[in-house]
């Protein structure tokens, strides 16, 4: 049987493969998970994101919650760094966002924030996954009943507590700063031109008008271009982009160049390392980060540690070794001073805080990395099982290796999320990479589809 959890919860085509029975079932094995060492009706507090499917999910989650005894405290439309945050405050025993992040409108997800505001340990998804298995085969568990039955609490001040948290993270103020902000039409759509008006900034917003279905719709972190295309027009300082729940961020600078998650770790690190708050001169990324990256911080003196594809590996190597700074080249940035899971407003303002202290323009801050050619294909496949001992893959991989030597790398592997194949090349030439990744990618099609 495959995994329920995959690497950011529980995700599928709303209504198809991810049904509010199974929002309700996750509701009751949270509750009973969470509440099974105290007396008290435990405290979950839900957030989602804009997609239509999202009152649904959360319909059925609170009535799962309700029915094991919970309380359930519901956020409304909040980014999901913000659920983290409050499961903390609150003293939660759990934290769940219904949000399929960067995926279009039609997927939604179920993901969980343990009561300290990290995303929960494997082993206690196998547990929740354990009692929802039990749950669909027989639902004999406890029904509290006549005063035990759960309760819900709508907080919509709730977002206003999470605006104060991030404005407070920053000590810096942006007059005369312009700026375009990207919302995704998403969970940021209020929180994020307000936290940079706040901080006086000048902010022009685009897709802040979500209608339940235009989520990440050529827009937002995945779809930079509307934002390159209106710094330049609105001749702003700045562009900056979040993704639909708000966990990520990307920005653009004055001359519409991107600044992706690798460039942000290299402006904020280095600017860390100025003030000596840069623990070892280490900031942590993972296999995906570019190789101009590992340049730019050898040429300052400091130095990357690697992990695997995944926000949560980025964070459990930081909490290990007690670095400050981590994240990915998709834009999960990881402040540990100010929050436990990656968050797309606390990273934005981090930023322009460097880019405040520099005093330089961002293209300026952007050049002190350069960007080698990078190209990735993602092959959608019938199963990701099996693909690494595929010798016909194995080959191809080898053979792309060997022609690019030390000047460049090839990275196999599979998606977290989505079925599929992910190809990624990066070198010096673009023509070599094309050549290459579509080679390699056209025996994954044949292998795997």
């Amino acid at each position: 049987m495959a995994r329920l959890f995959g690497t950011d919860g529980v995700r599928g085509e709303a209504n198809v493969t991810l049904l509010p029975e199974m929002a309700y079932r996750l509701g009751r094995a949270a509750t009973l998970y969470f509440g099974k060492e105290s007396e008290e009706k435990p405290l979950i507090i839900i957030g989602r994101d804009t997609r239509i499917s999202g009152e649904m999910l959360e319909a059925a989650l609170t009535a799962g919650i309700c029915s094991a005894g919970g309380r359930a405290m519901i956020a409304g439309i909040i980014p999901t760094p913000a659920i983290a945050y409050l499961a903390r405050v609150h003293h939660a025993k759990a934290g769940i966002v219904i949000s399929a992040s960067h995926n279009p409108f039609h997927d939604n997800g179920i993901k969980f924030f343990g009561g300290d505001g990290y995303k929960l340990p494997d082993a206690v998804e196998d547990e929740l996954e354990a009692i929802v298995h039990q749950l669909e085969k027989d639902d004999n568990l406890p029904r509290p009943h006549d005063e035990k039955i759960g309760k819900i609490e709508y907080r919509p001040d709730l977002l206003n507590q999470y605006s104060e948290f991030v404005l407070s993270t920053c000590h810096e103020r942006f007059e005369g700063v312009k700026i375009v902000l990207d919302c995704a039409n998403g969970a940021s759509y209020q929180v994020g031109p307000r936290i940079l008006r706040e901080l006086g900034a000048t902010v022009k917003v685009i897709h802040a008008l979500p209608n339940g279905t235009n989520i990440n719709d050529h827009c937002g972190s995945t779809h930079l271009e509307s934002l390159q295309k209106a710094v330049v027009e609105n001749e702003a300082d700045f562009g900056i982009a979040f993704d639909g729940d708000a966990d990520r961020c990307l920005c653009v600078d004055e001359k519409g160049r991107v600044i992706d998650g690798d460039h942000i770790l290299v402006m904020c690190g280095l600017d860390m390392m100025k003030a000596d708050k840069l623990p070892y001169n280490t900031i942590v990324t993972t296999v995906m980060a570019n190789i101009g990256f590992h340049k730019a911080l050898k040429a300052a003196g400091a130095r990357a540690e690697i992990t695997k594809v995944g926000d949560r590996y980025v964070l459990e190597n930081m909490l290990k070794n007690g670095y400050k700074l981590g994240g990915e080249q998709s834009g999960h940035i990881i402040f540990t001073d100010y929050s436990t899971t990656g968050d797309g407003p606390i990273t934005a303002l981090q930023v322009l805080s460097s880019l405040k202290r520099s005093g330089r323009k961002a293209s300026e801050l952007t050049d002190m990395m350069t960007t080698y050619p990078q190209l990735l294909i993602n092959v959608r496949v019938a199963s990701k099982e099996g693909w690494e001992e595929n010798e016909a893959i194995k080959a191809a991989i080898k053979a792309g290796d060997d022609e690019l030597g030390e000047d460049g790398r090839i990275l196999v592997r599979p998606s977290g999320t989505e079925p599929l194949i992910r190809v990624m090349a990066e070198g010096p030439d673009q023509a070599q990479l094309d050549r290459i990744c579509n080679a390699i990618a056209d025996v994954v099609k044949k292998e795997m589809a």
